[in-house]
């Protein structure tokens, strides 16, 4: 989806830059591998089409690029494994980058930013969690012990279901494991259909993904509590590749970065998320 009107300055010269490292290297039809079940970053429909936030974002820079692609569904554990070993060529599935997994791949420039909270069921226990919406950066020293303390008064005995091999699960391990019982899911909406049979007490995922799912059952869910971003939760979601790939990651972050410049990936942002989460460099 592009803008309507005249590029940049900027940005026109980037889109040259892009079809300068196209010509340079021919990387025929590219496998993206994505979980088709992190909506609205991306989703199966019915018909076993891939749809979503980022289904749209490398078809975009498929054209920027100038590449082909395919985009195949696996399982969110396997992925950076599968990455690691040539399955595919990227991985876009709301990878957060941190530096544990900038050890096995590299990422492209940032395409969200980051922020992790908590859904929980309407009428429980932990109806409301202490917080208000209020996002915490893991700088923020005081800030931090006092949101985690308030957290663990309200969780004390609790269980919280998150997605296994997240870094929300990381997160939790580290911070609410000796109150809470953490209970890991292979897939994403597996948390939710637990919270909503009285299975959980609450879900931790990314705000993107939970204020999502919150539009679909505002009778029965709240978003609700402290937002985190930072330290184990990484600085924002980008593609994941296979490291000493240079020619590929430079194309994909010019086409990138000419996204968010002449504003297509705010509209993206917005068509999905119902608000821009593009970063804003």
């Amino acid at each position: 989806m592009m803008r309507k009107g005249l590029f940049t300055v900027s940005a026109g010269l980037l889109l040259l830059a892009a079809s300068a490292l196209v010509q340079a290297k021919d990387f025929g039809t590219l496998k993206f591998a994505t979980e088709a079940a992190y909506p609205p970053f991306n989703q199966s429909t019915p018909s076993g089409k891939i749809v979503g936030y980022e289904p749209d974002m490398v078809a975009e820079l498929a054209k920027r690029a100038g590449f082909k692609y395919e985009i195949v569904a696996q399982k969110w554990s396997g992925m950076i494994p599968g990455l690691v070993d040539g399955k595919y060529d990227a991985v876009i599935d709301a990878v957060t980058v941190t530096p544990k997994r900038e050890e096995v791949v590299d990422f492209t420039h940032q395409y969200t930013v980051s922020v992790s909270g908590f859904v929980t069921l309407k009428g429980s226990a932990v109806d409301t969690l202490p917080g208000n919406g209020e996002v915490v950066l893991a700088g923020d020293e005081a800030g931090m012990n006092k949101a985690i303390d308030a957290l663990k008064a309200k969780f004390k005995g609790k269980t919280i279901a998150v997605q296994v091999a997240t870094i929300q699960a990381d997160f939790l391990n580290k911070y609410l494991a000796d109150v809470a019982t953490i209970r890991t899911y292979q897939a994403g909406p597996e948390t939710f259909a637990d919270l909503l049979n009285g299975r959980v007490d609450a879900v931790m995922a990314s705000r993107t993904n939970l204020n999502a799912y919150v539009k679909k059952h505002t009778d029965t869910v709240n978003s609700t509590g402290y937002g985190f971003s930072g330290g184990v939760l990484g600085q924002g979601s980008a593609i994941a590749i296979q490291k000493n790939n240079p020619e590929l990651k430079a194309a994909l972050d010019t086409a990138l970065i000419s996204m968010i410049k002449d504003g297509t990936l705010k509209q993206l942002s917005e068509k999905w998320f119902g608000e821009n989460v593009a970063p804003a460099e």
